[in-house]
């Protein structure tokens, strides 16, 4: 907002210049207009957040309390609520950013209906949220900035100097509603020139991050369910250098890369890596294949074999023409997928695991840091994880090692409400509520985020609101835990028309038509209820 007055004064030499045509323009609406709409298109908005989420890694890296954090929105509202949420919580938007789920998209925003999670929506999609999500949000700048030049005006007009300086210092440290998004692109849907198309489609629409995973295109399962399969590493760095072409040929040089990696829930490959010499990326990705040594004369037409240590081994093939890794291999593979992402152009890593056990993180990126020492994690705090069980159970083992008595717990049967009061569950909650922090510390996560939260609070807040409004509450149930909490917790879309547009669109209004404008915001008006 600091050139706001400079943009006046050029806008009104601009309209001097331009004569009696244009004498009817007020330089001062054109540049509330321009300060509301700062961000003419989604390569401003993506050089801008990128260079915002640079400066993130940098500062995380010289203390690691300063970790990041988002929440996955499926819709531009849910996206513009949560910012607006955050700025007046916290006043600011300081190290807090959005998150875009694949499986959100899949499950929510498909023109085939509700999706499971394996890449068969629509790819034009994620661009297409991606753009929601950065139009909801620039219409709360506009919003908000409109409030304040409203006070701004209303102050000047009752000769209230201190209200007025104090409006226009609002507006002249104003903080956009602009963050920093990470946006799914899940396996890149094809092959390296389809990643690069889409990863295009999703810059030209704001995306400053891109997190792209190790499966197989055509065989991608969510990160949380079996039959995950992944690619060799070459097929992988492939779509990592072409997202990065993308991202330098749009100017985004400051574009972030996030290189996730389903290895350790992952027991399958499609294919067999290509080696051309020993030890090289292709032969350690086949090393750790699950083999059986064999005699050429026990060979069948259709097997495929390697010589391995000097020995004739035939790769244990499933029915489905998949391979199958050993068992146990999965955090060596890991390791190895993360070192050679970050060596090869990835920025940030996100490892897919099946529980949130800090020591579990640490013990993989303590591996990785031997060979770059500066890794750093996106971590998915996941609903896939029964997270009451999970840490009631890890306090119960860490006591139980610590050589305490146990008998009063039955390990299995943690979740049971009957244990919600014990010193247990009470421990066991301590470190959910530290988990950000302590994996922040502890195990190199620079940012935490839920994948899919808003699913479920929507879920949740329906549900409530379907089971009151027709039951026996009837309207009580909306008003007494709807509207009546919007009030008192000053939620700002109580007043949903303001928060449409509708004070806007006055304001607009007035600036073409003047006196002759017909505004909405009238006596009449019923958001005037909500003060």
């Amino acid at each position: 907002m600091s050139n706001y007055n400079n943009d006046i004064d050029a806008t009104a030499t601009l309209i001097a210049q331009h004569g009696a045509p244009w004498a009817a323009i007020n330089p001062e609406y054109a540049a509330r207009m321009r300060a509301q709409n700062r961000f003419q298109t989604g390569l401003d908005i993506a050089r801008y957040t990128a260079k915002i989420m640079r400066a993130d890694m940098e500062r995380y890296d010289q203390d690691p309390t300063q970790y990041t954090q988002s929440l996955g929105c499926w819709h531009g509202f849910i996206g513009q609520q949560k910012m607006i949420s955050i700025k007046k919580h916290f006043n600011s938007t300081d190290r807090r950013y959005l998150y875009l789920s694949g499986w959100m998209i899949a499950a929510l925003r498909s023109e085939f209906g509700p999706l499971p999670d394996q890449s068969m929506h629509e790819k034009t999609s994620v661009p297409s949220l991606i753009e929601e999500l950065y139009t909801f949000l620039r219409q709360a700048d506009a919003r908000e900035m409109g409030g304040l030049f409203r006070q701004l005006d209303e102050a000047n007009k009752a000769g209230d100097e201190v209200k007025a300086a104090s409006v226009q210092k609002q507006l002249d440290e104003y903080q956009t509603h602009i963050v920093p998004i990470i946006a799914d692109i899940d396996a890149g849907f094809g092959n390296e020139e389809a990643t690069y198309l889409l990863a295009k489609k999703m810059i030209e629409a704001g995306a400053c991050c891109i997190q792209i995973e190790n499966q197989v295109s055509d065989e991608k399962q969510c990160g949380h369910q079996d039959g995950k399969v992944t690619v060799p590493h070459e097929d992988f760095l492939a779509k990592i250098r072409a997202v990065r072409y993308a991202f330098l040929e749009l100017g985004v040089d400051d574009g972030v890369i996030v290189a996730r990696t389903d290895s350790l829930g992952a027991g399958l490959t499609k294919q067999i890596a290509v080696s051309k010499t020993a030890n090289d990326l292709g032969a350690q990705y086949n090393a750790f294949l699950d083999v059986e040594e064999i005699d050429l004369s026990n060979a069948k037409d259709s097997d495929v074999l390697m010589v391995r240590d000097g020995k004739l081994v035939r790769p244990k093939r499933l029915a489905s023409n998949l391979f199958q890794f050993r068992k146990g291999s999965g955090e060596d593979r890991v390791v190895l997928d993360c070192i050679t992402s970050l060596q090869n152009g990835a920025d940030l890593l996100w490892i897919e695991t099946e529980k949130p056990h800090v020591g579990q993180i640490k013990g993989m990126v303590d591996r990785i840091r031997e060979a770059v020492p500066n890794a750093k994690l996106v971590y998915n705090n996941s609903p896939s994880f029964n997270w009451t069980l999970s840490f009631r159970q890890q306090v119960f083992d860490a006591w139980e090692a610590e050589g305490r008595n146990m008998s009063t717990y039955d390990r299995a049967q943690l979740m049971s409400v009957e244990y919600d009061n014990s010193e247990l569950a009470k421990e066991a909650d301590n470190r959910i509520r530290n988990f950000q922090a302590d994996a922040a510390r502890d195990a190199g996560i620079f940012h935490h985020l839920i994948t899919l939260p808003t699913y479920h609070t929507a879920a949740l807040s329906t549900d409530n609101l379907a089971k009151e409004y027709f039951g026996s509450e009837g309207m009580l149930g909306y008003v007494k835990n709807v509207q009546r909490e919007e009030i008192r917790q000053t939620i700002a879309c109580v007043k949903h028309q303001n928060m449409a547009g509708s004070d806007m669109g006055d304001d607009h209004k007035e600036y073409f038509s003047g006196e002759a404008a017909l505004k909405a915001s009238g006596k009449d008006n019923t958001m005037h209820q909500f003060g």
